[in-house]
């Protein structure tokens, strides 16, 4: 809205113009404010954004599986010792026992494998049962049976290589729940020695196997396929204005893992700088080779954005040229001349010199009382200065200034109208109004598009908690206001 002292001026500028004769070919060569050639200055933001990689133990489970027989082991030894020999009293006479013998025959067989986990571990247990029997036991007692219980836990610890490959700890421990014993000939006879020799090559062989699937994991090739995806711009509102976010990933962090059930979750970090955009999509930006395993240096998800929200000046045009053909269907007030009916065609806007705006206005106008005379026609100059309170996006424009040309003799009657405070007026509230209602209704959407956003591969979730805004700036690549806020943000690979 033009202040007094802008009104005093332009009223300077319009008695100026009455000097001027109307066939003068010097108003009607007028050249256009300069156009401003300084670019938007604006340092992006580094942020830390969550990025969980996602890995399906299941096929592990499945693996072992399939590697783990269901029969661990059969058993069939004879001339086995079953009882050995020993010393007791008769009377007062000790006389020694006889060794007796029997063949030893059982199956030991596992159950399902289970696998758990919580925390920094997973654990993988594999219960096992046997059925063991003492025959032809001395030729006396033709079979005694022995069962047996175990279970044998696997204990993985994880790290990553620099190269983002997996590396695991296994700690493997088994005891048996039920021993497998038998009495035999009034002895207690246990099996467990002999069932322990066997135990311990199974245990071995599901170390192995567990290492071998482990490095099958391949974290490198789904966090490869995340950072590079991460290279993107995503669209955060389609239109009035569109609004776009680029993503630039500078490095991964590494902060553990999560295990739940059988899905093993990499709490990662992406450094990335984030930029918003305010019109065309910007291109992606080059794509980096994926960075070595960083440890991770703060909270994972803290979202520390600095959103230079740019307005195009081909974005504002058309509003500024809405609201200017709203107002044209009441008379315009001239001091001096009375009411002005006007047609407004076309508006050219743009970054001039000072940090100010410029505003092209092409019409025509005529006086209210003279419906059928010949409208004066031209397009009229308007420069001015942004300006926004602390804290606000409540937009003025300030230090007014107008010059016109035509191709019209009337010239007076464009300049007389255009420093009247009706079209600079509509003009700077048309900005200032849109810039203030489309600032909240941007950080809305903007809100809302990225609470949850899917682009391509990627599922992006953010909360802006906090904002806070600078000082509405013009400048030749456009009018941008200084946002800065803090939240938090993820991106999540999707494999479907």
């Amino acid at each position: 809205m033009a202040s007094t002292a802008s009104n005093k001026a332009w009223l300077a500028l319009a008695a100026l113009a009455l000097g001027v004769s109307a066939c003068s070919k010097q108003e009607d060569s007028i050249e256009p404010p300069p156009h401003a050639t300084d670019t938007i200055d604006a340092k992006p933001q580094s942020s830390i954004i969550a990025v969980p990689i996602e890995a399906d133990l299941s096929s592990l489970y499945a693996t072992l599986e399939r590697e783990v027989p269901r029969t661990l082991w059969t058993i069939d030894k004879p001339d086995q010792v079953c009882a050995a020999p020993k010393k007791v009293k008769v009377l007062v006479v000790k006389i020694k026992t006889p060794t007796i013998k029997c063949r030893i025959t059982g199956q030991v067989t596992r159950g399902g494998l289970i696998i758990t986990g919580s925390g920094q571990t997973f654990v993988v247990t594999m219960p096992i049962s046997a059925v063991m029997h003492a025959r032809d036991i001395a030729g006396i007692i033709k079979q005694e049976t022995a069962t047996a219980r175990a279970q044998v836990r696997a204990i993985v610890r994880l790290n990553l290589a620099s190269d983002w490959n997996p590396r695991g700890k296994v700690d493997i421990s088994y005891d048996w729940t039920k021993e497998p014993s038998a009495e035999i000939l009034g002895q207690k006879i246990v099996f467990t020695s002999k069932a322990d020799a066997k135990l311990k090559g199974v245990v071995v062989k599901l170390e192995a196997s567990l290492a071998r699937e482990i490095a099958k994991l391949n974290f490198r090739t789904a966090v490869q396929h995340a950072w590079g995806q991460a290279f993107t711009s995503l669209q955060l509102n389609r239109a009035n204005p569109p609004v776009w976010m680029r993503i630039t990933p500078q490095e991964l962090q590494y902060g553990g893992y999560q295990v739940r059930g059988r899905k093993l979750t990499l709490a990662l970090g992406m450094k990335a700088l984030t930029e918003t955009f305010v019109g065309d999509r910007p291109a992606d930006p080059a794509r980096a080779p994926l960075p070595p395993v960083r440890p991770l240096k703060q909270q994972r998800g803290a979202l520390l954005f600095y959103i230079p929200v740019i307005a195009d000046y081909a974005q504002l045009e058309p509003v500024i040229l809405k609201a200017l053909v709203k107002r044209s269907a009441q008379p315009f007030p001239v001091p001096g001349l009375g009411p002005v009916m006007a047609e407004f065609d076309t508006i050219e806007a743009y970054g001039t010199s000072g940090g100010r705006v410029a505003v092209g206005v092409t019409f025509k106008a005529r006086m209210q009382d003279e419906p059928k005379a010949e409208p004066a026609q031209g397009t009229v100059w308007l420069t001015g200065m942004p300006l926004n309170p602390a804290g606000t996006q409540q937009i003025n424009f300030t230090d007014v200034e107008v010059r016109g040309g035509s191709n019209s003799t009337k010239t007076n009657l464009l300049l007389r109208l255009a420093n009247a405070p009706g079209i600079p007026q509509t003009i700077a509230e048309a900005i200032g109004q849109n810039f203030t209602r489309d600032y909240a209704e941007l950080m809305a959407k903007i809100s809302r598009a990225i609470d949850e956003k899917r682009e391509g591969n990627l599922l992006i979730r953010a909360r802006i908690d906090d904002v806070k805004t600078g000082s509405l700036t013009a400048t030749g690549q456009g009018l941008y206001l200084p946002v800065w806020g803090t939240g938090t943000a993820s991106i999540q690979l999707l494999t479907r």
